[in-house]
């Protein structure tokens, strides 16, 4: 499982950010690719345990059964959470702020970029990034959570 989870879990969190890059223009979106990186989350901890992010990603030394890492993860999926919550209420405020009807969402085409010549930058982005954080962060406390028990 754990040789798996090293090949899988790296093509699942290219595939979300592809995702949500798309989404304004084609299928996807935040919600698609908050799911499928929940699921990259779920598979590492199914893998290697819940510590595994603090002790081998983070070099955090975290004591067995002391309830540090359900507390101070939680609260890191909790602040993603609203950070998500922020970024998709502001994007619909900020169109508000310029005259528009709340969630109205326009783009730009920004050229001479390197390699790609031009870029579509679409105000949707800001709202799928938003939901994107809180599916992540919502979906992660509930796994940390109903996994610490």
């Amino acid at each position: 499982m754990q040789t798996t989870a090293r090949v899988v879990v790296p093509i699942i969190v290219l595939v979300s950010v592809s995702l949500l890059l798309q989404g304004h223009n084609h299928p996807g979106g935040g919600f698609i690719a908050g799911v499928l990186t929940a699921v990259a989350f779920a598979l590492l901890y199914a893998a290697y345990g819940l510590d595994y992010l603090d002790i081998g990603v983070l070099n955090r030394d975290v004591e067995s059964g002391s309830g540090i890492f359900e507390q101070r993860t939680v609260r890191a999926y909790r602040r993603t959470f609203l950070l998500g919550l922020v970024l998709a209420v502001g994007s619909g405020l900020a169109a508000v702020a310029l005259g528009a009807p709340f969630l109205a969402q326009t783009y730009r085409i920004v050229e001479s970029v390197p390699i790609y010549h031009e870029i579509e930058l679409a105000s949707a982005l800001a709202f799928d990034l938003g939901v994107y954080f809180v599916v992540v962060g919502a979906l992660l406390t509930v796994i940390s959570v109903v996994g610490g028990e």
